[in-house]
């Protein structure tokens, strides 16, 4: 508890008929209720409360006839006492209520004051410490998918997410999708970003992947930028990004704020949370690809994606069909990897500890990449130095895959690589070698467990800051359109110790959030803090335990 000469405000307030001591300071709004009678009772329940003034969502002064009703027993007597008095002495204070499993709520306290001229210094005071934080957006452009998940995003907007951002004064400017692509050209040519605090999604990961791409490529033209080169570092979005889940999966969500809850996020983006994230840009011979921020998986992950493209009838079924599909084929592809191993950096990819709000090894690494920058701008021969660091890795995969967060969803809490950061700076690289089916299973399985995922002798994991991969056969670009197109291949390949049969595929796709890469043959780098979210990362669980525990005064 602060002490009480930095409190702005104490008072003695009433709560449902109690009388409650009352204080405000530029950090907290504390209420305590005040005990009748002398005599300790050790089981009776906590009576004071304490809130952050940061996640107080609004203050509003209650309507006359609301108080008038609240306080009078309905007896003419009372009405008649009553005419011609000012009513209005209650204001109610609208906050965030932390819930199990990473849930946010919105609460709310009605104080009860002896005057008019109180009431109306408390409800100032409030308004003056909320409108002093900055960090609160005040104009939000919002996209609506309304085909997204099961095609609720429009009323998950309209009845769960417009209403509080309503009471939180929040201004939106609201856009419903027509097509695919429509959220990202609009962002890359139309939208007046500079009216705007933030770029908020209605939707899946697939609607999210949208907003990047459209808010990065912008700000990248607008800061002349060459976004296909892959060499050269982008300039970070200035504005944040908010995700209000209506997808199937929600990965992203469920990875940054722990829950796939509309109403959490929403909260969110009122009290103003910021997250750094980290972007790889995805290129082929100096031509932009594809961003990605969660998973790039090739070999397993980019068959499921191919195969699952032809069932989308099934609805999310698919997922699941075409995943025991490819695991019984069991393809495995032979190629290089080459990689820019993360050096001096706090953490790698088998540790216990995992990325939380707050994280210690975000920061570090963070500060790092920034130093190293710094040096490299300063001395060019730095970058031709970091070179010669390159390690390649050649064999016989049967995934391949690049996780820069840890992936996790309800399906799979722990996610690929439950290590991963959000914002070091790092991508954690997965190789999984070819082996038996058994084996094979026994590393998928270990997505739900609690084991180490990596500790299995046919696969490896690094944590990098670029790799590139080259398939065996790929020599030109001309031998993957034939492949694409569906002519015959140049350079088939004879698979005489397959297991499964005599001939398997020579290459497979990349996976790259959702979506197929056109090329195989890809340089994937890392891009420090390109995009911030409304988001904080998951907190602990101690953090609720704390903010519900009784305070002290």
């Amino acid at each position: 508890m602060e002490r009480p000469g930095r409190l702005l405000l104490l008072s003695e307030l009433r709560v449902r008929n109690s009388a409650y001591d009352v204080s405000l300071s530029r950090s907290l709004l504390t209420w305590k209720r005040r005990i009748s009678s002398p005599v300790y009772h050790p089981f009776r329940p906590s009576v004071c409360h304490s809130v952050s003034v940061s996640e107080i969502i609004s203050v509003r002064e209650e309507e006359e006839e609301n108080i008038c009703k609240r306080r009078d027993d309905g007896s003419w007597k009372k009405i008649k006492e009553r005419e011609g008095k000012d009513c209005r002495q209650a204001f109610t204070v609208l906050y965030v209520e932390r819930c199990p499993q990473h849930r946010w709520r919105c609460a709310e306290v009605t104080f009860t004051c002896s005057e008019a001229a109180l009431c109306q210094r408390w409800v100032n005071s409030i308004r003056e410490q909320l409108s002093a934080i900055t960090s609160r957006p005040k104009q939000l452009l919002v996209y609506i998918n309304p085909y997204s998940g099961k095609r609720q995003g429009k009323r998950i907007y309209e009845q769960k997410v417009a209403p509080l951002f309503a009471q939180a004064g929040v201004s939106t400017h609201v856009i419903a999708t027509e097509h695919a692509d429509y959220a990202r050209d609009h962002l890359r040519t139309e939208a007046e970003l500079k009216k705007f605090d933030g770029v908020v999604c209605v939707g899946g990961d697939g609607m999210f992947s949208e907003i990047i791409h459209g808010l990065i490529w912008r700000t990248q033209i607008d800061g002349g930028v060459d976004p296909n080169c892959a060499d050269e570092a982008l300039l970070p979005c200035s504005l944040r990004i908010g995700i209000i889940p209506a997808g199937s999966t929600d990965c992203i969500c469920f990875a940054t704020v722990g829950t796939n809850d509309p109403v959490t996020s929403a909260l969110h983006i009122i009290v103003g949370d910021s997250q750094p994230m980290d972007v790889c840009s995805v290129h082929h011979n100096n031509i932009f690809l594809r961003y990605s921020v969660s998973l790039l998986g090739y070999g397993f992950y980019g068959d499921v994606l191919t195969d699952s493209e032809r069932k989308r009838w099934m609805g999310p079924a698919r997922y699941d069909l075409s995943g025991v599909k490819m695991f019984l084929t069991h393809h495995y592809y032979e190629g290089a990897v080459s990689y820019l191993p993360a050096r001096g950096i706090m953490g790698t990819p088998r540790d216990a500890a995992r990325c939380r709000s707050g994280c210690v090894v975000c920061q570090h690494n963070g500060k790092q990449l920034s130093e190293k920058a710094e040096r490299y701008e300063m001395d060019e021969a730095s970058e031709s130095e970091s070179e010669g660091e390159w390690r390649t890795i050649r064999g016989k995969f049967l995934a391949i895959n690049a996780a820069s967060m840890s992936c996790a969803c309800p399906r799979s809490p722990k996610g690929l690589s439950p290590a991963a950061h959000l914002s070091d700076g790092t991508t954690d690289l997965i190789l999984v070698r070819k082996c038996s089916r058994f084996d094979f299973l026994r590393h998928l399985l270990r997505h739900t467990s609690k084991d180490d995922q990596f500790d299995l002798n046919f696969v490896e994991v690094h944590r990098v800051r670029r790799f590139c991969f080259t398939p065996r056969h790929c020599q030109s670009d001309s031998d993957l359109d034939l492949r694409e197109n569906g002519k015959h291949q140049i350079f088939s390949q004879i698979c005489r110790d397959h297991p499964a049969c005599g001939c398997a595929p020579a290459y497979s796709s990349w996976n790259c959030d959702g979506e197929i890469l056109t090329h195989t043959a890809i340089d994937v780098r890392v891009q420090s803090n390109l995009i911030r979210l409304f988001a904080r990362g998951i907190e602990e669980p101690t953090v609720f335990e704390d903010l519900t525990s009784p305070c002290a005064i």
